[in-house]
């Protein structure tokens, strides 16, 4: 599904993705770990399309689609998600309003009829219900006044409604407690455990892979990946630290 061969890039003229090589299949969840500065974010951000982030040579395919070639809301509407580590406030604008339009902006790219308001609705009642999270909450601007649980919530029911075919997840795990952390692994579960998608979870610790355990687990250290091995290798380093791989 997705495959990236020797991947190189940069920001601001220093090069941090060096020679990053990974292959994703359908059905699958991979986890990737490392030490800060690595490169798990900027992974993420070039695959996602965030302007800054030059590709300096390699490739990264989903589907077979060059997804290098493509804007970012072209990558989305091939099926491509990404959630942020810090979700963004958007004053003005509400997550029901925001979220129609982005759905029916990829039915359209893709061919497909838009879903009526009373469509959307019930759609995004039944995927906010997966969150356990009140649809009051979904008709108040983007994340504005959340606290950081509430804003991964919603950024999964966000995913929930636009059904990605691919999810990168970037430190989803980030600002949760211990409840919203089970309720946002068992929303993942949910929406992405299919054998038609996969996800790329980046994540700093192993306690989110405790509910969404991963079929292979990666270390990134300099830029490429350096070992790879199960939900094992999780636990071993959280006691041994990734001075142990790195």
């Amino acid at each position: 599904m997705l495959k990236i061969d020797n991947l190189t890039a940069e920001v601001g003229g220093k090069t941090i993705l060096n020679g990053l090589s990974l292959s994703v299949n359908a059905g699958e969840i991979h986890a990737i770990m490392g030490p800060n500065g690595a490169g798990k974010s900027t992974l993420s951000y070039v695959l996602g399309g965030r302007p800054g982030y030059e590709v300096t040579g390699g490739s990264a395919t989903l589907n077979g689609v060059d997804l290098l070639a493509l804007d970012p809301h072209e990558r989305a509407a091939a099926g491509l998600f990404l959630g942020f580590q810090y979700p963004v406030e958007i004053p003005g604008v509400s997550n029901v309003q925001f979220l129609r339009e982005a759905l029916n902006s990829q039915r359209k790219a893709r061919g497909e009829a838009p879903l009526s308001g009373g469509e959307f609705l019930k759609l995004a009642k039944d995927k906010a219900g997966l969150l356990k999270l009140d649809m009051d909450m979904l008709k108040r601007p983007v994340n504005v006044g959340f606290s950081g649980g509430e804003k991964k919530r919603a950024e999964m029911v966000h995913m929930g409604i636009l059904d990605p075919m691919f999810a990168v997840l970037d430190e989803t795990d980030s600002g949760l407690d211990i409840d919203a952390l089970k309720i946002v692994g068992a929303g993942i579960n949910a929406i992405m455990r299919k054998p038609d998608k996969a996800v790329l979870l980046i994540t700093h610790y192993q306690r989110l892979l405790d509910y969404v355990r991963p079929d292979f687990v990666h270390v990134l250290a300099g830029g490429r990946i350096v070992k790879t091995g199960g939900a094992d290798l999780a636990h071993m380093l959280e006691r041994e630290g990734y001075e142990a791989v790195a």
